[in-house]
């Protein structure tokens, strides 16, 4: 999960996609989203986001987060040219027309819109495979959200993402139990979001039957943004990376 650490520099997100092929990540992501539509002119940024960032606005962090049409484009052909594998979470219709058009693999729904009903109606009519985190969620919500992309998909294409969105997420906050409720509730694949700086919780969490690892990692944690304290740096990843392969 490279998310937003590029911090809005195309030449960035080159960089974090040639370190995440060295460290042997099978996939990158990244986010699409429309400021405009994701957040209102008032909207109040989350602790950590005003520890970690600059103090202006959460709609003009965002803005100046946000990937361009154009810059996603060039970075699925420089993804492409270096052979790893790109994904891209997706936060609103507007961006979702925008990835769709890439036929990729995978299509990511994160936690805050699970409950955007129009866009996971969109979504469920392609035929991408499609990971959504269950952050901030009670079973309830995340049922319906299985339940509206099961009316179009096989649940052969369905990953379900346990998460905790605090960011990081201490150690005692993680419950990795949680995935193994979830694979006794749901018929799809179990996968866990991990927002803890822990090089090990993901390999516990394979050895618990999670087929899908998402961590968050950035080229420098002492970066200015919202999510680089909480990422892994590359030494970092790669050493999960090993004990997850043990």
């Amino acid at each position: 999960e490279a998310g937003v650490n590029h911090d809005g520099k195309l030449d960035k997100a080159f960089r974090l996609a040639v370190t995440a092929k060295k460290i042997k990540a099978d996939f990158i992501k990244f986010q699409a989203f429309d400021p405009n539509l994701l957040c209102t002119v008032n909207a109040v940024k989350a602790d950590y986001q005003k520890k970690n960032a600059n103090q202006e606005s959460q709609l003009a962090m965002l803005k100046k987060l946000s990937l361009s049409e154009k810059d996603i484009i060039k970075i699925n052909n420089f993804c492409k040219k270096i052979k790893i594998g790109l994904m891209f979470s997706v936060f609103d219709s507007k961006s979702y027309k925008v990835i769709n058009n890439l036929k990729l693999k995978y299509m990511k729904i994160p936690s805050g819109e699970i409950n955007n009903y129009p866009l996971l109606k969109s979504i469920k009519k392609n035929k991408t495979q499609i990971i959504f985190s269950t952050g901030l969620s009670n079973i309830k919500e995340i049922k319906y959200c299985y339940k509206i992309l099961k009316e179009k998909k096989s649940v052969s294409k369905i990953i379900i993402m346990h998460c905790n969105t605090e960011y990081p997420t201490p150690i005692s906050d993680v419950n990795l139990r949680v995935i193994l409720n979830l694979k006794k509730v749901f018929n799809c694949k179990i996968g866990f979001s991990d927002h803890s700086t822990s090089t090990f919780l993901p390999a516990v969490a394979v050895a618990m039957g999670a087929s899908y690892i998402e961590k968050h990692f950035t080229l420098n944690q002492k970066s200015r943004g919202p999510d680089h304290k909480a990422s892994l740096n590359p030494k970092q990843f790669a050493e999960m990376v090993k004990n997850i392969k043990e």
